[in-house]
């Protein structure tokens, strides 16, 4: 399944639900109204939507949030996502809040890669940025999750005046663990309108002081999909990754949809264009009108975003980022 600009779309995020347990500053700060339950996509009406996807040619899919692990079910969803004919890589993103009693199953699971949300190796900035004095519990989950050879993703949202102290802190984990540590640059919303970003490059000026980051004529990518640009340093037991949505997007190479925990199809992060398939699911639509569709959607796919001029989207807990 190609677009308008010939891009092929081979990877799905999904929302599964709205809810977090958090109230991270840019993401879903204090009195975010939640959507109504029935209008939640079920579990069966997602692997309805996955198992059409998949026929289209997406081969990826990565469950997020809000908080995945709020939902009921997840990890049995996971599972069943899992034995979905086509989908070959199956990957999770969570704050690791409730991640413990889940890390055994997952690992037997064989996910991708389970991506976490952590912004701060400071008990103080941690609670300031998310709202709740977690920290110490989240990073128990983390070690127990590298225990069990989960391939293990922390991903850092950097915002000016919050956490610009943890660039090095963070990268030092990469040293000491085999994981990806991947600052983003904080996208727009109208929830985090009066919040200020670090660009990648300021981030990796700070990075290249303290390291000898280097990488090959091509970016070293060791996922095989996703916008972030990854360096190793000479003894690293991990990676550092880049994900530059503003300073140098990445939209030329976009192989992603998004499905909102109500269903929408979102073609683009910060576009509003889209496709209702709760709806078409729920008015008895057959899975050929719905892959239809889907294909007609697709053609409509933006050649970018307008993060810099515009900003479309209220927050990121609906749509999981």
């Amino acid at each position: 399944m190609t677009d308008a600009f010939k891009r092929r779309i081979e990877y799905m995020r999904i929302s599964i639900t709205d809810r977090c347990n958090l109230r991270c500053i840019y993401c879903m700060p204090k009195n975010i109204p939640y959507v109504f339950k029935q209008n939640i996509m079920s579990y069966e009406e997602i692997l309805s939507i996955c198992s059409i996807m998949s026929e289209l040619g997406v081969k990826a899919v990565r469950v997020t949030g809000g908080e995945p692990l709020n939902r009921r079910g997840c990890v049995g969803f996971l599972r069943q996502l899992k034995a979905v004919s086509g989908i070959e890589r199956v990957s999770l993103t969570t704050n690791a809040t409730l991640l413990e009693p889940h890390i055994e199953e997952l690992a037997k699971l064989g996910l991708f890669s389970i991506n976490i949300s952590l912004n701060s190796l400071d008990d103080e900035i941690y609670h300031r940025i998310t709202g709740q004095n977690m920290f110490e519990s989240v990073w128990s989950n983390i070690e127990k999750a590298l225990e069990f050879g989960l391939n293990i993703k922390i991903n850092c949202v950097l915002v000016e005046g919050f956490n610009e102290s943890e660039i090095l802190p963070l990268t030092r984990l990469a040293l000491r663990y085999p994981i990806s540590v991947r600052f983003i640059e904080l996208m727009p919303t109208e929830v985090n309108a009066s919040l200020k970003g670090v660009f990648i490059e300021n981030v990796l000026d700070v990075i290249s002081a303290e390291f000898n980051l280097k990488s090959d004529i091509t970016p070293y990518q060791p996922y095989g999909h996703g916008p972030a640009k990854y360096f190793k340093s000479d003894g690293m037991k991990g990676n550092i990754g880049f994900i530059s949505a503003l300073s140098d997007n990445f939209c030329e190479s976009c192989n992603r949809v998004r499905l909102s925990s109500e269903g929408y199809l979102k073609l683009c992060l910060h576009r509003s264009q889209g496709l209702n398939l709760r709806k078409m699911l729920r008015s008895g639509a057959s899975d050929e009108e719905i892959k239809k569709a889907i294909e007609e959607s697709i053609a409509l796919k933006p050649k970018s975003h307008r993060l810099k001029t515009h900003t479309e989207v209220k927050n990121m807990s609906q749509i999981g980022g």
